[in-house]
């Protein structure tokens, strides 16, 4: 009778039903609901693979930290190549060998040993108010911030905020951090008030007329002027893309990586071969403004008004290699206050 009971229980677990229910895949996420729903049900359809998502707004390192060998996550979506490379610094994600993620993702937007890869692109520009500024022209570079005809002029979130560490991160990584420190001391004189607020509320802020430049991310544009509320802000800017005759425009990421204890590894490979494939990379596009990280997947219409720029060719990799130096600097300089 055990034997017989023992049998059935084998042939249960081999079973057709059985083997559907494991085809799933466990995401973590610091992307928001609308954005990545619409192509992980996309990803189902095509291969019949559940994907079961958790959203966070931060704090996903711990998470995996803590919960260590016994953590449910196969994929981590997040955004920022600090965040991405603290994934890898950490010991918490492996390595993927996909001939058509390396074909799909450039060289400069992955890193070298394979553990993260960008998913899309956005540049940190500089908004200059239509009314009292207009277009800056081509020659603008980051540098030009610190210089004293912008001061009282400049608006900006957080020193501190993974965004502008990262911009800082490049600047240290192009001129050294006795520079950059100039550089930033410059910039704070500059500032119309406290750094504070997100990057949509330094746009506003130029619409109000409390400063005349700021800084923030491209896609925030597109999202501002789909917004009833906030399009009149979109609308008082002009987008710029600083370093046309330098180094080139600041370029961050959002990104994935798989982690290390990733119980459905082979299905976690198949997801992130589809978020870096033509359908996926046009999804994203489309519905957050972002660039695309695969080369020819086509611009929304709204984002290819903005014209073309050359972005810094600098590897992210090489760029997060300073977060720590940039993090101290605007300590240094006390940005923030």
């Amino acid at each position: 009778m055990k034997k017989l009971l023992a049998s059935a229980v084998l042939l249960g677990l081999s079973s057709p039903q059985m083997v559907q229910a494991a085809e799933e895949v466990n995401v973590y996420s610091l992307r928001q609901p609308f954005l990545i729903e619409p192509m992980l049900k996309e990803f189902t359809d095509e291969t019949g693979i559940q994907v079961n998502v958790k959203f966070a707004k931060d704090g996903i390192a711990e998470k995996l930290a803590q919960e260590g060998e016994y953590s449910p996550a196969d994929v981590i979506l997040t955004v920022d190549i600090s965040r991405l490379a603290e994934l890898s610094d950490k010991g918490l994600v492996q390595a993927v060998d996909s001939d058509v993620i390396d074909k799909n993702v450039p060289a400069q937007y992955r890193d070298s040993d394979d553990e993260w890869f960008a998913l899309t692109l956005r540049t940190r520009s500089v908004y200059s108010s239509r009314e009292r500024v207009g277009r800056l022209p081509a020659s603008f570079d980051y540098l030009d911030l610190a210089k004293p005809e912008w001061k009282g002029k400049i608006c900006t979130r957080s020193g501190k905020h993974p965004y502008n560490i990262s911009l800082v991160s490049s600047m240290i990584a192009h001129y050294g951090e006795a520079e950059t420190k100039t550089w930033l001391e410059g910039v704070k004189a500059n500032l119309a008030r406290k750094p504070q607020g997100n990057d949509r509320g330094q746009v506003k802020a130029v619409k109000e007329g409390l400063c005349d430049l700021a800084i923030g991310n491209s896609y925030y544009l597109g999202n501002m002027l789909s917004d009833e509320n906030q399009k009149s802000w979109a609308e008082a800017v002009y987008i710029n893309f600083p370093g046309q005759q330098a180094n080139g425009t600041h370029v961050n990421i959002s990104g994935m990586a798989m982690a290390k204890y990733a119980p459905n590894k082979a299905n976690a490979q198949k997801l992130m071969e589809f978020l870096t494939s033509d359908k996926a990379q046009h999804m994203y596009a489309e519905v957050n403004f972002e660039y695309p990280v695969k080369v020819g997947v086509e611009r929304s219409e709204l984002v290819a008004s903005w014209g073309d720029f050359k972005a810094d060719t600098l590897p992210l990799e090489k760029v997060a290699e300073y977060h720590n130096a940039a993090t101290k600097l605007l300590d240094e300089v006390q940005f923030d206050l």
